[in-house]
């Protein structure tokens, strides 16, 4: 087999990435010594990362994340070396100094900055949960893209996994009227098997997971029909039987009124489902595709639509999605 040489751009952006690591890292350390001054601290950050930023990337990333806010260009392993020496360098500080630092963070507009916060919410969210969850709220509130909501799934994670009370955030998300709400319900979901490996937590994932994602499965927005089948991969890898089973029902509904969107969802999530299944939901999804412009077929919207047309009182959650047009 020919061995494929890396592209020209490729090897640039490698060696920029090599020649700043060192500094981000620093960047990071000495921005963490002035945690008692979060202002001046974010300015350290703000300067530093222009350093680090290339005008290039930030073009690209503006393609590949559409909706991204004011972005510097800052890769991502510069950014995660930043982080690094931001974390190590507060490891000592109270937990209520780093969320003085965390709002400071969120406050800015520019991405970057907002992401190094979210990275600091992972710590704070088990040692002060009630304030950290404020910050988790707020930003999913805000997020226009899907990096930022991904990034934030993991704070989310180790918030139910230190208290399981709050997979009612997410219960309550599936009503969002913000696509990007709705999305962090599959990315947590997704991503908590990454930050919990006890059987205890991964039978937790499932039991709760599951019905969440059956009720957003449907979702006619492609950022959420993306997350879903990323949570349905992590929880066939963990209970192949009541996850195949759920893709089994769901198969089953969208055969019968054609869905498309429903599908999509089940089709992308295979990869970790084993013949003979995987081929007999592909095969008995056979011809059935995405239209454009097809309306949501989830539970979680028909419930939200239900209350309305019904004349009753609407859950908070889901009087959001029938209120916003």
């Amino acid at each position: 087999m020919t061995a494929v040489s890396p592209s020209a751009a490729t090897e640039r952006a490698t060696e920029f990435v090599s020649a700043h690591l060192r500094d981000a890292t620093a960047l990071g350390r000495r921005a963490g010594e002035l945690v008692h001054d979060p202002a001046s601290l974010v300015t350290k950050l703000r300067d530093g990362l222009a350093a680090l930023a290339e005008p290039g990337y930030r073009e690209s990333e503006t393609v590949v994340v559409p909706g991204i806010g004011p972005f510097l260009g800052v890769r991502q392993p510069l950014l995660a070396a930043v982080s690094r020496g931001l974390r190590a360098a507060l490891r000592r500080d109270r937990p209520a100094a780093l969320l003085d630092v965390a709002a400071a963070l969120h406050r800015e507009p520019l991405t970057e900055l907002r992401w190094l916060g979210i990275d600091l919410l992972e710590r704070t969210i088990t040692a002060e949960p009630e304030l950290s969850w404020q910050l988790v709220r707020a930003e999913a509130r805000h997020a226009s893209e899907w990096v930022t909501v991904d990034r934030l799934a993991h704070a989310v994670a180790r918030g139910i996994l230190a208290e399981t009370y709050r997979w009612a955030e997410l219960e309550q998300l599936v009503y969002s009227p913000s696509r990007w709400e709705r999305r962090l319900v599959g990315s947590t979901i997704a991503t908590l098997p990454h930050v919990g490996r006890h059987p205890a937590e991964l039978a937790a994932v499932v039991r709760h997971g599951l019905p969440l994602v059956r009720d957003l499965i449907g979702d006619a927005e492609p950022d959420v029909q993306k997350a879903l089948s990323w949570a349905l991969r992590a929880l066939a890898a963990i209970d192949l039987d009541a996850t195949g089973a759920l893709l089994q029902a769901e198969a089953a509904v969208a055969r019968t009124t054609r869905d498309g969107n429903r599908a999509w969802v089940i089709r992308d999530s295979l990869a970790k489902v084993p013949p003979p299944l995987s081929d007999e939901l592909r095969s008995s999804l056979d011809g059935i595709r995405r239209q454009p412009g097809a309306a949501s077929t989830s539970r979680a919207h028909a419930t939200a639509i239900g209350f309305e047309t019904l004349g009753v009182d609407v859950p908070p959650a889901a009087r959001a999605t029938v209120d916003r047009p």
